[in-house]
């Protein structure tokens, strides 16, 4: 690659590391800012859930954005959006300063990482020059997740408003770097924007996410979740019947019989889900059961970065030789097993009988996540790739909300007959099985060659 190519990289990378270390910060600061603002559990849930609602309710929308008008302009602003808000949380006195902070911030993200996920597809010939950009971006975003449970740790023994003033500073600087280093591409709009479809859709993908949030709570208001996940599907269905007569759709539903980007987008959700329901249920386990401090947890995970080395050196090679599918379905092997591995874990066990499970998890990463944003984007034609990437990214995070909310709701129906050791032993079948249930989507991939249907233009 050339130096421009890598300067591009670069910045792009420092964008999505930047949305990685925002969330994991966070998450280890959550009982020192609950202690501080006195916030109730209620409160606390919503901050945590108020990132998800925006990052996931919009994302697809946000794809569409990037396509439309410009993925640097949308790359830029919503960046600038992003230091804004994490400043204003920062400074938050009160629990509705905050959530209001997380959930800008969260549809900030939405539009930022699918546009920058689109300049890279844009900005490299498909291929092995691809293949390495994307698994290079997507390390550094993993690295962000693994990397931010210590940095969090650090920052919130200092004070935990340094968990929202340190991406102030890293987005001030990733500006400073993108404005020279991006390059001006003109916008690919012509014709209507479908309003009706972007409305539709982001109603749809709020209420769901919302609805699988609420699961988190089993025991309240079942009425309130039934009628979420039936108005979003409502809505949902509602898209679908005005994307098949709109003439410029926000999301051309042909880009849905690509079955490799189908299995891979299904294959990102269960990924995601058994991941961030593992990090939940270990760090209940670690922090509330052992006793551990936030930054003992975070030095306990630090070793899953290993993906950050292994994705862009090994794993380009194994793509090469062994093709995709193949890397995708190894990876997903390796989750499976590290999830495996952790289930007799015991109220005792040392860091050398959970060691194990961190490795592997680690290679788990270098071998899934990377691999499966090509799969996604592959064969899709350029003017779609913002939407490839909003589907994608929307799957992630709809399935980090839908593992966390299972694994919560398990585990808490749990704790009300058994003890807490055997609470979380339980909720840990959870991320087991979606790793299971991903590798056996990943499969159905090696039964045959298949080549991705050629995208058609929209008129």
């Amino acid at each position: 690659m050339s130096a421009r190519e890598w300067g591009v990289l670069f910045v792009l990378c420092g964008a999505i590391f930047l949305e990685g270390i925002d969330v994991a910060m966070l998450n280890v600061a959550l009982p020192s800012i609950r202690a501080d603002l006195g916030l109730s559990t209620a409160m606390l849930s919503g901050v945590v859930s108020a990132y998800v609602l925006g990052y996931g309710g919009f994302m697809l929308l946000g794809g569409r954005a990037a396509d439309l008008f410009g993925r640097r302009r949308m790359l830029l602003f919503w960046l600038t959006v992003f230091l804004v808000f994490s400043g204003l949380g920062g400074l938050a006195t009160d629990g509705w300063t905050l959530l209001v902070a997380r959930f800008v911030t969260g549809v900030a993200a939405a539009f930022m990482t699918p546009a920058g996920l689109s300049i890279i597809t844009t900005s490299f010939a498909e291929g092995p020059r691809r293949n390495k950009a994307l698994l290079v971006y997507a390390a550094t975003g993993a690295a962000g997740f693994s990397l931010g449970l210590v940095a969090g740790g650090l920052l919130t023994a200092i004070g935990w408003r340094w968990v929202f003033f340190a991406p102030v500073i890293l987005s001030a600087l990733i500006l400073a770097a993108a404005l020279p280093l991006i390059p001006r591409a003109r916008a690919s709009a012509r014709g209507r924007t479908d309003v009706a479809g972007a409305l539709t859709i982001t109603v749809a993908m709020l209420l769901l996410v919302y609805a699988v949030v609420r699961l988190e709570r089993p025991a309240e208001g079942w009425g309130w979740t039934a009628a979420a996940f039936a108005v979003g599907l409502a809505a949902l269905a509602a898209f679908v019947a005005i994307e098949r007569r709109s003439p410029a759709p926000l999301l051309r539903l042909g880009i849905l019989a690509n079955r490799p980007l189908v299995r891979a987008n299904a294959a990102a959700l269960l990924f995601a889900g058994s991941f961030f329901a593992f990090q939940f249920l270990i760090t209940l386990y670690l922090q509330e059961l052992r006793g551990w401090s936030s930054l003992e947890t975070g030095l306990a995970l630090l070793v899953v970065a290993i993906d950050a080395i292994l994705a862009p050196t090994l794993t380009p090679r194994l793509v090469a030789r062994f093709g995709n599918a193949r890397v995708i379905a190894g990876g997903l092997a390796f989750a499976t097993l590290a999830y495996v591995l952790f289930l007799p874990v015991t109220d005792d066990w040392t860091y050398a009988a959970m060691f194990p499970t961190m490795i592997t998890l680690g290679l788990a990463f270098a071998l899934t996540y990377g691999p499966l944003t090509i799969a996604a984007t592959d064969g899709v034609a350029e003017h779609e790739q913002g939407v490839a990437g909003g589907l994608l990214n929307t799957n992630f995070q709809f399935g980090a909300a839908l593992g966390i909310s299972l694994a919560t709701a398990v585990h808490v129906a749990t704790l009300t007959t058994a003890s807490p050791l055997t609470a979380i032993r339980t909720a840990l079948l959870v991320p087991a099985i979606a790793a299971a249930s991903a590798l056996v989507i990943a499969l159905t991939g090696l039964r045959k060659p298949e080549v991705a249907p050629e995208p058609q233009l929209v008129a």
